[in-house]
């Protein structure tokens, strides 16, 4: 399946869908923050991303329970892909330098980040 981009809206469903594992559209409504949306508007939302294949549903009588039919890690990888072409030319040493000065990273965090890269160097030889 090729992943498509989500909306903001669609996004905040599937995280929820993902925390949730299955959920009808009045659950996801829950643990959406104040002010709610509306029911319809979210039933909305839920009927785009089964068109998009991003979730599935059970059907019980008249209610339709909903599952995430993409990995939440698939979509994480994605977005993470799409963000390191976009914007740090797909290089890892310019999304590190970018986080150690955006970030504003002391000796602490920056040793970490080293031992965490010797770690993982270790692993791979």
């Amino acid at each position: 399946m090729h992943i498509k981009e989500l909306t903001k809206a669609e996004e905040q469903v599937m995280q929820i869908l993902w925390q949730l594992k299955e959920a009808i559209v009045k659950d996801i409504i829950d643990q959406m923050p104040d002010p709610k949306p509306a029911y319809n508007t979210v039933s909305t939302v839920v009927r785009v991303l089964e068109g998009k294949g991003f979730i599935d549903h059970k059907a019980y009588g008249n209610s339709h329970v909903y599952f995430p039919a993409v990995p939440e890690a698939d979509y994480k990888k994605f977005t993470f892909d799409k963000m390191m072409k976009n914007y740090f030319s797909n290089s890892y040493q310019s999304l590190v330098s970018f986080i150690a000065d955006e970030k504003k990273l002391g000796m602490k965090e920056l040793d970490e980040l080293t031992t965490l890269i010797e770690n993982l160097k270790n692993k791979k030889s």
